[in-house]
């Protein structure tokens, strides 16, 4: 049975993302201090599907382009086919988890089944395990990610009862795909229409009127000005160091405290986000300069969240690229600059119009968008997330969670570092492509050294 429609931009992310350089899937590395209990993990799965309906669903695509994929449910859903154990060869390393867990995020999920995926990982040295969470972000963003987590995990230690939900699968046939397209293609042809006047008469406004704007129309005018600024396809990224890309990729962590990066921000007025963004540019700059490839400034992609309280699966988010600089040595000075840059983020005006952008991009053959935002995504050097997580200690499935390191979604870029605050500790992952990244262990050092200054500052 169809349940929903993707929006414009999902669509668009759905349409982009078979391209492996546009994989728009993100995942997590939850470190546990033992082994979780399997048939207690499954149950909660299955709680999961029942709270959140997108995971027991997969993609129904229409016969051409006239409505977006819609969200069907699963007559064959079957939880065991997203859950599976690995177990790592000897010595069972920690840099054979991560390379094992930056590969499976990559793996491509099967077109016919809801895409997302738990993978735990047993035979570490240590004796603690693995879990990798990959989800296809047409299901949700990060920050809904992990409200959709509290289906799963417990606030004390010992096995809860198990759960017993059987997410009710009805028929997904449907009307089929001819039918989806009759039911909706008069109303998606009308939203592509009203997109396309809006966001053209704006632009011809700015260009035919550049300087008598009438007050009515300022504030669309604005927003076409700031939709070339947000959308239009730069010749390249700024980074002189970075401009390989490949589909190599490689996952390192770090662990920094929570409570002087709290410290830090409230001292100087500002975000915990200023300060994690603040220390990044200041490592990935020192990286630059001890290469012998300085780099005055470089363009950083970060998702601006927009989701309200409450809500619930789906992507709540807007993307924001911001030209950072990664030279100044004053550390005071770095996080004033940044957290000027950031502030205003948030009330960006071209983010109104970006569903409105997706309707008609979506109306394009997907090879020649694909083309155009895998170049647009090359501009970008690197991208940046910071998620808040659970304060206090979590157990999933009876093991005790030590860390929980995210892994973001590269599309293009040369790096994508997220942060993840856990229990007092910000869990933070470096996602690199190797071909652009040839020395991330050392940016890992440097970026702990550049919290460390700003700590003492």
């Amino acid at each position: 049975m169809t349940t929903g429609w993707m929006s414009d931009s999902e669509a668009l992310m759905w349409h982009v993302g078979h391209d492996p350089f546009l994989d728009p899937t993100f995942g997590s590395l939850t470190v546990l201090g033992s082994a979780p209990d399997i048939d207690h993990l499954r149950s909660r799965l299955l709680r999961l599907v029942a709270n959140t309906p997108r995971f027991g669903q997969r993609v129904s695509t229409p016969v051409g382009r006239l409505t977006p994929p819609a969200w069907c449910d699963d007559p064959r859903f079957d939880v065991d086919n997203h859950l599976r154990t690995v177990t790592l060869p000897p010595p069972g390393s920690r840099r054979q988890l991560l390379d094992l867990a930056v590969r499976l995020v990559q793996e491509p999920f099967a077109d016919d089944r809801p895409q997302w995926e738990f993978v735990v990982i047993a035979g570490l040295a240590d004796g603690g395990t693995g879990v990798v969470q990959r989800i296809h972000h047409t299901i949700t963003d990060g920050e809904g990610g992990l409200r959709a987590a509290a289906a799963i995990l417990d606030l004390e230690p010992g096995l809860a009862p198990l759960d017993e939900h059987t997410p009710a699968m009805q028929d997904a046939s449907g009307p089929g795909a001819l039918g989806l397209v009759a039911q909706t293609a008069g109303v998606a042809v009308q939203r592509a229409g009203r997109a396309a006047q809006s966001v053209v008469g704006e632009a011809v406004t700015l260009v035919a009127h550049p300087g008598q704007v009438p007050g009515a129309v300022s504030t669309g005018v604005e927003t076409a000005r700031s939709v070339i600024d947000q959308l239009k396809v730069h010749d390249r990224a700024l980074s002189p160091l970075w401009t390989n890309r490949t589909l190599r990729r490689r996952l390192d962590t770090l662990d920094v405290p929570l409570a002087p990066m709290q410290a830090t921000a409230r001292a100087f007025g500002a975000t915990v986000n200023d300060v994690f963004v603040t220390a990044l540019t200041a490592a990935i700059g020192e990286l630059h300069r001890e290469s012998g490839r300085p780099a005055e400034q470089l363009r950083m992609a970060m998702p601006v969240s927009l989701r309200r309280r409450g809500s619930g699966a789906g992507n709540a988010f807007v993307p924001a690229r911001i030209v950072v600089p990664v030279t100044d040595g004053d550390p005071r000075r770095r996080l004033t600059t940044i957290h000027d840059l950031l502030a205003p983020a948030r009330d960006e005006p071209a983010f109104g119009v970006i569903e409105q952008l997706a309707s008609v991009a979506n109306l394009l053959p997907t090879p020649l968008v694909t083309r155009v935002l895998r170049d647009q995504a090359r501009a970008v050097d690197f991208a940046a997330s910071n998620l808040r997580g659970a304060p206090v200690p979590l157990w999933l499935a009876g093991a005790e969670v030590l860390a929980d390191y995210p892994i973001g979604p590269l599309t293009a870029a040369a790096l994508n570092v997220s942060l993840l605050s856990y229990d007092g500790t910000c869990n933070i992952g470096l996602h690199s492509d190797q071909g652009a990244v040839t020395d991330p262990e050392r940016l890992a050092v440097l970026l702990g050294q550049s919290f460390s200054e700003l700590f003492a500052a």
